[in-house]
C-alpha cells in the first residue's frame, strides 16, 4: 500500500507489529488491500444498533443508523460515522477506476465507496466495507 499521498497515520506499527495483533485473514485484508469473499463476513446482515469500529485501531468507522441493504455481499453504508473518519483516494488496481476506504487513524484497508449506483440513500453513495475490518460495538439497550 503506498501511503506517500495520505496524511500521517495515528497508529503507526510495523507489519509484525500488525501480524502479532491480526489473524492472517485479517492481515491480508486490512494491511495488504485484500477483499473477502462476497456473502461470507459476519456484519453482510447484521441490523444490530451500534458503531462499526476499526478492527485494526479501534477507531469508529460508520455506525448502523447509516447501514442499508444493498445486496451486493459486503456491508453497506451511506455515510461514515465523521467526515474524518476515513479517507477516500484513487485505486486503478485489477483494471478498474475506484475509490478506495482506509481507515483514517492507521490507514487500514477497509473496502471502496460507489457513487451514482441509485441506492436510495442520502449521500448516493455504497460504502462497501469487509465485515473483517469492522467490529460491532452494540449500543447500550
Amino acid at each position: 500500500m503506498d501511503h506517500d499521498a495520505l496524511p500521517p497515520a495515528k497508529v503507526e506499527l510495523s507489519d509484525d507489529d500488525w501480524r502479532s495483533r491480526l489473524t492472517p485473514e485479517e492481515f491480508a485484508v486490512l494491511r495488504r488491500a485484500g477483499t473477502e469473499r462476497p456473502g461470507v463476513g459476519e456484519y453482510v446482515d447484521t441490523h444490530t444498533e451500534g458503531v462499526y469500529n476499526c478492527r485494526a485501531c479501534g477507531a469508529e468507522l460508520f455506525r448502523s443508523t447509516e447501514k442499508f441493504d444493498s445486496h451486493c455481499g459486503w456491508p453497506s453504508f451511506f455515510d461514515p460515522a465523521a467526515s474524518d473518519a476515513v479517507i477516500l483516494r484513487p485505486d486503478e488496481s485489477l483494471g478498474m477506476r475506484r475509490v478506495e476506504v482506509l481507515c483514517a487513524s492507521c490507514h487500514s484497508h477497509l473496502g471502496h465507496v460507489f457513487t451514482g449506483e441509485g441506492y436510495p440513500t442520502p449521500t448516493d453513495q455504497r460504502y462497501c466495507i469487509n465485515s473483517i475490518c469492522l467490529t460491532l460495538v452494540p449500543a447500550a439497550e
